[in-house]
């Protein structure tokens, strides 16, 4: 069976979305390269409208010429090129470019509307990925290594190996440049890739097969982990918009050994990676279980225990600006908030925790709440403190900051699934000011 019939029978088991955009990361290299073959040969069977996307991190000199020459092979397949560049400098790590290579990826999947972003990794790599994170400590999550799907990121090319794809481009006649940053040995994976292996492979013929062997059998048990998750009495894991929450009570009853796996586990299903340490931490602010306290975890995450449960969340940053609903129809963001209004009569009845509000034509504008700041409920009596009302639609104290508040000239006349005021309220059939608020 050749390399393509083989890859076309790989792809048919990842259960791709039909049709639409599809990103392919095309450093130049060759194993990037032969996957941009790849996927054009089989074409007809996955049906994806395929676009070459190329970062140039800015590290080397030469990357530029790099980038057109990718430009110019895209050209070749009748294929458009999207091309992104950054100034990382010489100094910059392998951390780092991954980050911002992968930020650009992601934020080019999203403009464009594509429905997954395809990379070159192959089987080389994750023996090479495997052992990198073995030599750093990593856990069993860790050792798993690269996944063929994650999200909406593909890697199509894991079964296969370095030089069954550099045959393959060498019979295909297909031209390939290597990323000038990846023959720097400062970099780890290079390191491993151009020393360390070579010397196993010459004492141990198998490491190679080995090594994947050990990411498969972690991988099996993080996928009983996730599991575990679901079966857990009183656990109740949930996903969240931007995190997860668990019960506090269930986890302040395990063990250390149990509740710290369940964290980093439960913390990676959402894209948060956590090392023991940092889930001693966790689990530390869950058994002093003082409600709105808070721990940060890195890369903008953060625990917190809020109404019982432990929240783990990336944190969100208010809106540094207010803006009005100036126009008679529009919509604007606020935070990660998407607002938008336009002309609409009143109903006769209005909810007063809802995602939906009519309100009385009047200058309104959106901004954050203001501490002591408060509000007269719709059917209640008084005034209560807007701190109050987020209390009681359980809003943990780490997300009131980027919640939007509505405010006409006296105050605050709603905040969206949390209270509405009764001030500004339409008679039912009149004239008023739809708004709608989405969590985006």
């Amino acid at each position: 069976m050749t390399l393509p019939e083989q890859f076309q029978r790989h792809l048919a088991t990842l259960e791709l979305p039909p049709g639409g955009d599809a990103l392919i990361a095309v450093s130049g290299g060759p194993d990037s390269v032969a996957l941009l073959d790849l996927l054009y040969a089989t074409r007809e069977s996955h049906q994806l409208e395929l676009v070459v996307a190329h970062f140039d991190h800015g590290i080397h000199p030469d990357s530029a010429a790099v980038a057109a020459r990718v430009r110019e092979l895209a050209a070749s397949y009748d294929l458009a090129c999207e091309s992104g560049r950054a100034e990382l400098g010489a100094a910059a790590s392998e951390t780092v470019a991954r980050a911002a290579r992968y930020a650009w990826l992601e934020t080019t999947r999203r403009r464009l509307g594509a429905t997954v972003v395809f990379t070159g990794h192959h089987a080389d790599d994750q023996a090479e990925t495997i052992l990198m994170r073995l030599l750093r400590g990593s856990g069993p999550a860790g050792l798993a290594a690269m996944a063929t799907r994650r999200g909406t990121l593909v890697r199509p090319l894991l079964p296969f190996g370095r030089a069954e794809l550099g045959a393959y481009l060498k019979a295909r006649g297909l031209p390939a440049w290597s990323d000038p940053a990846n023959e720097d040995r400062r970099h780890l994976r290079t390191w491993i890739r151009a020393e360390v292996l070579p010397t196993l492979r010459a004492r141990l013929s198998d490491v190679d097969t080995a090594l994947r062997a050990a990411g498969r059998h972690a991988a099996r048990d993080r996928a009983a982990w996730e599991a575990v998750l679901r079966l857990l009495p009183g656990l109740d894991f949930r996903r969240e918009r931007d995190g997860f929450s668990v019960a506090a009570g269930a986890l302040r009853g395990y063990d250390s050994a149990l509740g710290e796996t369940v964290v980093v586990e439960a913390a990676r299903r959402v894209g948060c990676r956590l090392g023991s340490a940092r889930a001693a931490r966790v689990l530390d602010l869950v058994v002093r279980g003082v409600s709105g306290r808070s721990v940060p975890l890195g890369e903008g995450w953060r625990a917190e225990v809020a109404f019982g449960r432990l929240l783990v969340s990336r944190a969100t940053a208010a809106s540094p600006l207010s803006w009005t609903l100036e126009s008679a129809a529009g919509e604007g963001r606020w935070g990660v908030w998407q607002l938008r209004w336009r002309a609409e009569p009143a109903p006769v009845r209005q909810e007063r925790v809802s995602g939906t509000a009519w309100l009385s034509p009047a200058p309104l504008e959106v901004r954050a709440w203001r501490p002591g700041e408060r509000i007269r409920p719709l059917g209640g009596a008084g005034r209560r403190l807007l701190v109050r009302c987020f209390q009681e639609a359980r809003v943990p104290r780490s997300r009131r900051a980027s919640w939007p508040v509505v405010a006409g000239p006296d105050g605050a006349v709603w905040v969206p699934g949390v209270c509405r005021s009764d001030a500004l309220l339409p008679e039912p059939g009149t004239e008023a000011v739809r708004v709608d608020a989405d969590y985006a």
